[in-house]
């Protein structure tokens, strides 16, 4: 897996963490334990830093980034899905962030809550724990807690055991 540190920024990954060979971390990065980061997911922490929590994946495509005033913080058990797009925001505990969506500086997105695929949620909004935020820009409504809850419990259940099945399974056959 390609990490590199920029300068004095060095990425701190925990041993129980996954990092796929194909993801690419650079920078002032933190990853706790448990947590997952898939093919192709770019964590360019360059200007500030990204914090990720433990027991959260970052699926495939994904890119955080971040700048010197906002630093990108994903809490733990968090599922952020396929392609999705994180600068300069924060993402507190539990969260379901869906594939294809963009989350912009300065957004805030509360304990328990879930961004629908390809939402945009603009710079400065603050999604309220336990809310479901769709659309273009996304608005934020009550969501069930016992569906959050599904979902969420779900997709971080399925990203641990995936986890550990590619730490020992995983083989290039190519090389």
């Amino acid at each position: 897996m390609p990490v590199y540190a920029l300068g004095d920024r060095v990425p701190r990954i925990h041993p129980d963490a996954y990092v796929h060979p194909d993801a690419v971390v650079i920078g002032d990065v933190s990853i706790g334990a448990e947590s997952s980061v898939w093919p192709t997911a770019v964590l360019r922490a360059d200007f500030g830093r990204i914090e990720i929590g433990e027991r959260t994946s970052i699926q495939d495509g994904t890119v955080l980034h971040t700048t010197e005033e906002w630093p990108t913080v994903v809490g733990s058990d968090c599922v952020v899905g396929h392609n999705a797009h994180l600068e300069g925001c924060v993402i507190f505990d539990r969260c379901l962030i869906g594939s294809g969506c963009v989350v912009l500086n300065r957004a805030v997105v509360r304990a328990g809550s879930v961004i629908g695929a390809q939402a945009l949620v603009p710079e400065d909004l603050e999604v309220p724990a336990g809310h479901m935020a769709l659309g273009i820009p996304a608005r934020p409504r009550p969501m069930d807690a016992a569906v959050q809850a599904e979902w969420i419990d779900y997709g971080v259940r399925e990203y641990l055991r995936n986890a550990k099945r590619y730490r020992h399974e995983l083989r290039r056959l190519d090389a």
